[in-house]
Formats: C-alpha cells, sequence, structure tokens
C-alpha cells in the first residue's frame, strides 16, 4: 500500500478511537466552550461531520473526472448548521454520528489504487494529490484535537 495512504488511514483510525475516549468527559465538559467565545467540544466534534460526508459524497467521487468538482458548501453556513445541531443533540449521538462518517471515509480511502494516489488533480487554482489535499484535513482535525486536549487537562 502506497505510504501515503497509510499514513492518512493512520490518522483517521486514530480519530476514530480518539474521539470514542471522549466518551468518558462529563456532560458539563463536553458543553463547556474550549476557550471565551469558542465552541464546545460537541460543536467541535460535530462541525467534523459535514465536512467528512462532503469529501465522501461530493470531493472522492468526482475527484479524476473531467468534470468540474460539485460546488462546495458555504464554509460559515456549514460550520453553523453542524455546531446548532450538536447543541441540540446528546453527546452519544454526536460521537456516533462522527464515528460512522470517519468509518465511511476510511472505507471510501481504502478504495482509492496506490495509482490515484500519485496523480495529480485540480481543486479550483490549485493542483493538488490525494496527499496533500488530505493532509490540510488531517491538520485541521490536529488543530482542534489539540485544543480540545487543552481543554480537558
Amino acid at each position: 500500500m502506497n505510504q501515503d495512504k497509510k499514513q492518512i488511514l493512520a490518522h483517521y483510525e486514530s480519530s476514530r478511537m480518539w474521539v470514542e475516549s471522549l466518551a468518558s468527559v462529563t456532560e458539563e465538559q463536553w458543553r463547556t466552550p474550549i476557550a471565551v467565545v469558542k465552541w464546545s467540544i460537541a460543536e467541535v466534534i460535530g462541525h467534523l461531520i459535514p465536512w467528512d460526508e462532503f469529501v465522501v459524497s461530493k470531493r472522492i467521487p468526482f475527484l479524476f473526472m473531467e468534470d468540474s468538482l460539485p460546488k462546495a458548501p458555504n464554509v460559515k453556513e456549514m460550520n453553523a448548521n453542524a455546531a446548532h445541531s450538536s447543541r441540540l443533540q446528546s453527546k452519544e449521538e454526536t460521537m456516533a454520528k462522527f464515528l460512522n462518517c470517519r468509518r465511511q471515509l476510511v472505507n471510501a480511502l481504502h478504495h482509492l489504487t496506490d495509482e490515484q494516489w500519485q496523480q495529480s488533480f485540480q481543486i479550483g487554482e490549485s493542483e493538488l494529490t490525494l496527499y496533500r489535499y488530505f493532509l490540510g484535513l488531517v491538520e485541521h482535525d490536529l488543530h482542534h484535537f489539540l485544543q480540545i486536549e487543552k481543554v480537558l487537562k
């Protein structure tokens, strides 16, 4: 298996375990903002869900097609809607949705060939490889996971 693919898959698998570990977080911790005027842990985890869904349904299937990619959603709107939903859901429901979406993402990545991991594609004006594209998403995850770890210490 391609090393880039292995690295990205390893992150997504470990991210599922990391979020599962949040089951021990109290309801108060789950709902407390990670900083002043910031989201709660619930909202941080919840906002990752629609982005995973978007990548699985609107990016991966279209990356190597000649047609243009489906339009990306409005970032602020999607994040705000996800944060709102997470405030209304139980911790267990948000975590289950995250874990399910991540599983679907991992499954989709497994189906990408080693050749596709080497191939370039275009998003807007940017030429990327799968590794570069997913590395940006991994860094986004890690940024939020670090925020959560800091607030839980």
